[in-house]
This record gives structure tokens, C-alpha cells and sequence, in this order.
């Protein structure tokens, strides 16, 4: 089992410590496609999963979930968030068993999905709809002092329920000075690079596991399409992610490394619970 280089109490005495009034933005990798952002006093949760919902749920079938990487942290240690968001319905980016735990302990935290999915979203997690913001593609939100902006993701198709929401989304945050830019699952489609262009990103987050039919379960950007897409949209940093999880469904880092080092791409490759802070970067 890969072992965070921290963990629990340990990683939330570094998030309290680190936090200050300084214009930087900190960034800590939880596993899989979830990060903590820091930014002052502002803190941002980005697809957290945090339990074995998925090992339980898959036990018993031909495609088991087997955790190759510990737990970074308990959900009921993460105190003082102000957003949490949820990228998709899949369980590994919308995990009632990580949510409510974090929410009963932060109630005055804003909880959000995409628009199409807030029925859905709202059985999951047992609460009103009304408890949820949702956000469409082409939106803009502000929660909380974090902007929000929604963007289509193709996993592995561009979905969209019978209102021609999204039910697959990466999102634009503006977080003080900083524009981030976590894209969910997807693929590379040619309109992303320019709907992304624009906004002039600072930072993103990208999976690079890749889309191998044979897993049963739909794919993501690998690392030469990352890079591809880091390229094209003019991203000033970028932090892969989504592998080192389940056995089935992880990749090396060596073809993203290896693809971004010879294009030229500013990059950071972060252990599990590991930090990341923007004054060594940008």
C-alpha cells in the first residue's frame, strides 16, 4: 500500500500552519482527483473521496476496487471549508460517505454539482435539493468569495440531460489572484483547449490515467494528451492526477513526466498527501 508522506493529524497541522495572509495559493493532493486549496482563510474541496464506498460496493464482482494507496486523511478531521465541489455522479468524485461527514462538520459549507445532476445528487447525499448550488456549463457562479465557472467534460461523451445540462463538468476557479482549472474526468475534444484559452490558467489539475476499454469503465486524457491540452490552452502549471488508487485503474507517471519535460511544460508530479504552494511556481 502506498503510505501518504502525510496523513490525518499530521497533514492538518501543515494546512493549519501554512495558512497566512500572503497572496499564495496552497494546493494539497488527497488522492485520486481530490485537492484542498488554500487561499488566506478561503479553503476549497475539489472531489474528495475518502472512503472504501467503492472496495465494499465492487467486493463480490469481476471488477473489484482494490485500494493500492492508504486514506490521506478522515473526512471528520477537514474543518473550516467553505466549498466543496463534485465534478460528476461517479462515486469517486461524489461519495456520500466522504461528503456528509465533512458537511455535519462544516454546516455552513456550500455543497456543488452540476445543474443535471441535483436530483441525483440530493438522493445520494439525503438532502433537498434546495441544500445544493448547481451550476451548468457556460455559468458562472460565485460561492462564498470562490468563482466558479462551468465547462463540458467528456466522459467518454459529452452527456447531457433532457435541458442540455451537462452531467459531466470541469470547473474555472477564481480564488483571490489565481485561476485554477480541475477538469474532472474527460477526454481530449477539439473545443476544449479554446473554451479554456481565455481564462488564462494558472494552475491545473488533470487526470492522465488514460482510457483503456478493457478496465469496463470510462476513460481519461493519458499523459501525452495532457500535456496536448496543457499546450494548447496555455496552462502555467500543471499537477496530474486520478491513478495510484485502484489496482485496475492507475498508470505510471513516467509518460506524462517524460511528454511534459520534453514540451516544456511547467509541471509538479505531488506524492500522495502531499503540498504544493504557488510562490515556488508561478
Amino acid at each position: 500500500m502506498i503510505k501518504p508522506v502525510l496523513q490525518n493529524e499530521a497533514l492538518i497541522q501543515q494546512i493549519d500552519q501554512e495558512q497566512n495572509d500572503q497572496e499564495e495559493l496552497q494546493v494539497w493532493w488527497l488522492g485520486q482527483s481530490g485537492y484542498l486549496l488554500q487561499y488566506k482563510s478561503v479553503r476549497l474541496l475539489i472531489d474528495p473521496y475518502l472512503s472504501d464506498t467503492l472496495t465494499k460496493k465492487y467486493a463480490a464482482t469481476n471488477k473489484p476496487h482494490v485500494r493500492i494507496s492508504e486514506l490521506v486523511v478522515e473526512p471528520l478531521l477537514l474543518k473550516n471549508i467553505q466549498l466543496l465541489t463534485a465534478s460528476h455522479f461517479h462515486t469517486d468524485h461524489l461519495d456520500a460517505a466522504t461528503i456528509l461527514p465533512i458537511w455535519e462538520l462544516n454546516p455552513l459549507m456550500k455543497v456543488l454539482v452540476p445543474t443535471a445532476l441535483r436530483q441525483q445528487s440530493a438522493e445520494r447525499l439525503k438532502v433537498s435539493e434546495e441544500a445544493l448550488i448547481c451550476l451548468r456549463d457556460g455559468e458562472a457562479i460565485d460561492v462564498n468569495g470562490i468563482g466558479v465557472y462551468g465547462v463540458p467534460a467528456k466522459h467518454n461523451e459529452i452527456e447531457r440531460d433532457e435541458n442540455g445540462a451537462c452531467k459531466c463538468m470541469g470547473y474555472v476557479f477564481t480564488i483571490g489572484s489565481f485561476t485554477v482549472y480541475h477538469s474532472g474526468d474527460t477526454l481530449y475534444y477539439e473545443e476544449l483547449p479554446q473554451l479554456l484559452k481565455k481564462f488564462k490558467i494558472d494552475l491545473a489539475f488533470l487526470p492522465i490515467n488514460g482510457n483503456d476499454p478493457s478496465r469496463g469503465v470510462a476513460g481519461n486524457l493519458d499523459g501525452k494528451e495532457a500535456v496536448q491540452l496543457s499546450l494548447e490552452a496555455g496552462f502555467k502549471h500543471v499537477i496530474p492526477g486520478h491513478y495510484d488508487l485502484f489496482a485496475f485503474n492507475t498508470v505510471s507517471t513516467a509518460l506524462f513526466e517524460s511528454t511534459a519535460t520534453n514540451a516544456r511544460i511547467s509541471f509538479s508530479v505531488l506524492p500522495l498527501g502531499g503540498y504544493w504552494n504557488s510562490r515556488n511556481f508561478l
